[in-house]
């Protein structure tokens, strides 16, 4: 590895304290208080008391025999005071000439109040932890009245995703990003756990992919010879746990699916799927406004977010109308109206709406129309119903209406959030599906849903009606964050390898 100038000059500091002696990476640490508890310490009356804290290097101000610094760890930050009479000239040395910002050091010491008024380490015993190499990439503080600005110099988005690691340390605010994610998936667990679900793991590799309209990841096992996909959905996996006895279930876990990349869309993301027996459509619509809003109230102490400059308020009753409503509204066009795919694509070019040719009717109405039209304004809570057949291959139909069937979408923000069924649990129609899904796509096409015969089998045992429910994790994240893409709420998102991106660049 090349390194830069500065990075050369902390490995000569790093190679002299191993010639003075010191480890630069011993082994175990000590620590009895964080940044945070011996402040509260000091502040309960702990005045003297001795405290050993740890953390980063982050400011370093030498004033002759005096030196003032910060250490921060994952709670915050202490200033800790470094004294040539109590700390040794051969210490006190080392600090000064071979410390430097971003090093893990271990400060033990008493409990005081500088003349300032800050709580501080008075140092007695100093080690380094971990000598940092490379410079993090910190910028400027400002204290601007009640709250601190702060100007950072790893600006560019793109370097911020690749060095996620630097991108946290240098950067709170995106610290309590992922907080607030892992106490949103901590919540919705406690919500359904609550009400009788129970969490399972279900095969990540599987032999069939299925329970969505997406293009897989395939695998090889070369032991068994065998192709594997990596799975696009949770959900034929967790209702075969139905057939076998289990009446409500949930996981929460990657899926994977071979598609493009958006501001929504990762090729791995984390979804939440749930399935409820003898509960329908209905049903799970009351269950995902009630979810939503007590897990919002749980994380964020309030159901009102702001995102991309809209205050939204989750708290139920969401607006609901059905698909059909919802395009006729936006688009003037019944697609009812049009039931053939030729005659709904030219409603669409007469009405001068964009569409591709060569897809299919329900197509037509999922791309074209709801995802087009409909779908970027609906930023207040809304839940559509009611989605033509062709489209939800899984989905029990609509008795009065066969064209459409028992599903609906949740959409905030401008963006899906949740898509939901009454589970369709007659074996030989959910086969005839499959084999109508054959023949409407092309083998190559994404949307194309592959016949599952052991699934098939599961239901001839006898399936319970039940409610099937998915929500995205990464975009209610995005929500209750309010950031613009999904990969800023991804600790590692995919990106295109560096030299792809040079190569565009310079063609």
């Amino acid at each position: 590895m090349e390194l830069s100038d500065l990075e050369r000059q902390r490995l000569e500091k790093l190679q002299r304290l191993r010639a003075r002696g010191w480890d630069p990476y011993p082994p175990r640490a000590e620590r009895t208080h964080s940044a945070a508890q011996a402040i509260a310490l000091y502040e309960a009356g702990g005045e003297g008391q001795e405290v050993t804290i740890t953390g980063r290097l982050r400011s370093i101000r030498v004033m002759g025999k005096a030196t003032f610094a910060h250490v921060e760890d994952e709670s915050g930050k202490i200033q800790i005071l470094l004294r040539l009479n109590l700390l040794g000239e051969e210490v006190y040395e080392a600090f000064e000439r071979d410390f430097d910002l971003g090093d893990f050091v271990e400060a033990k010491g008493r409990l005081m109040r500088t003349r300032t008024g800050e709580i501080t380490v008075e140092v007695t015993r100093l080690r380094m932890l971990a000598k940092a190499l490379t410079p993090l990439p910190w910028g400027k503080e400002q204290q601007v009245g009640d709250r601190i600005v702060r100007y950072s110099a790893l600006t560019d988005v793109e370097e911020r995703y690749r060095q996620r690691y630097a991108d946290l340390a240098v950067h709170p605010e995106v610290r309590e990003i992922f907080r607030i994610r892992a106490r949103t998936v901590a919540a919705i667990r406690r919500f359904l756990d609550e009400r009788g679900f129970l969490e399972v793991e279900t095969p990540i590799l599987q032999p069939v992919y299925g329970g969505a309209a997406a293009r897989p990841f395939i695998t090889h096992h070369n032991q068994l010879n065998q192709d594997l996909y990596l799975r696009i959905s949770d959900e034929l996996y967790l209702k075969r746990l139905l057939v076998g006895g289990f009446e409500r279930v949930y996981e929460i876990g990657r899926d994977f699916r071979n598609e493009g990349v958006s501001f929504k869309h990762n090729p791995e993301f984390t979804m939440l799927e749930f399935y409820a027996a003898y509960l329908d459509y209905r049903a799970v619509m009351d269950l995902c406004e009630e979810m939503v809003s007590t897990v919002a109230r749980e994380v964020l102490g309030t159901t009102v977010i702001t995102y991309e400059g809209h205050t939204i308020d989750l708290a139920p009753p969401w607006r609901r109308m059905t698909l059909r409503e919802a395009i006729l509204e936006a688009s003037g066009i019944d697609y009812t109206r049009y039931p053939t795919a030729d005659a709904l694509y030219q409603a669409l070019r007469e009405a001068g709406i964009p569409a591709q040719p060569g897809q299919t009717w329900g197509k037509l109405i999922d791309k074209e129309l709801l995802s087009g039209l409909v779908e970027p304004n609906l930023i207040q809570p809304t839940i559509l119903y009611d989605y033509p057949r062709d489209i939800s291959p899984l989905a029990k139909a609509k008795p009065e209406d066969p064209t459409h069937v028992e599903r609906f979408e949740a959409f905030i923000g401008g963006m899906e959030i949740a898509n939901a069924f009454s589970e369709l649990n007659d074996p030989l129609d959910q086969e005839q599906r499959f084999l109508e899904m054959g023949r409407l796509y092309r083998a190559e096409d994404e949307e194309a849903h592959p016949m599952d015969e052991d699934y098939i089998r599961a239901m001839m045992y006898g399936m319970p009606p039940n409610g099937g429910f998915g929500m995205g994790i990464d975009r209610l994240v995005m929500l209750f964050t309010d950031r613009p893409s999904i990969r800023e709420v991804i600790l590692f998102p995919h990106l295109r390898p560096r030299d792809t991106e040079h190569a565009k660049r310079e063609t």
